[in-house]
């Protein structure tokens, strides 16, 4: 019996490496200002303190060797009538949008994402459980891949 979220072998397409980078910022910045912040609080004199920057650093740490992992999962394929995408580490998601079926194709880019060339490719279909959002693609790429996308899900509609 096979899984069922087996896929034929063939090349899943990562994410770029910098997205670890923005997600550690993201990810880690607040846990830092709290234990910063902590810090601060012991010297004056608050001497519980040292337990909240204690769990800071430990949450901050935990991250830091979780996030590049998390990263790694992210990985989409293209298919001959769908866009396959899958994420997750310990609970794994693999998701199939037919290309007939995307309604939009947006990008998105932050402020950290463009400074870093990154952005952020989702896909909209009718079903709101098949919205996809394929993170940390490089600019050049991700702009390519929608209008490869568009292009695709333009030729699958007019055979309707």
């Amino acid at each position: 019996m096979t899984n069922r979220l087996e896929v034929p072998d063939a090349t899943w397409r990562r994410v770029s490496s910098q997205f670890i980078v923005a997600e550690l910022i993201t990810g880690l910045g607040f846990w830092l200002i709290v234990a910063l912040a902590t810090i601060v609080l012991h010297v004056i004199g608050f001497a519980w303190a040292w337990w909240v920057t204690a769990l800071a650093v430990t949450i901050v740490l935990v991250e830091a060797i979780i996030i590049p992992r998390q990263v790694r999962s992210y990985g989409y394929q293209l298919r001959a009538d769908d866009l396959l995408f899958r994420r997750g580490i310990m609970f794994l998601r693999v998701v199939a949008v037919p290309y007939g079926r995307m309604q939009l194709v947006d990008i998105n880019r932050g402020p950290l994402s463009r400074a870093l060339g990154l952005s952020e490719l989702k896909f909209v279909t009718a079903a709101a459980s098949t919205g996809v959002v394929i993170p940390g693609l490089n600019a050049p790429d991700a702009e390519q891949l929608r209008d490869h996308l568009v292009a695709l899900a333009e030729s699958r509609r007019a055979g309707l």
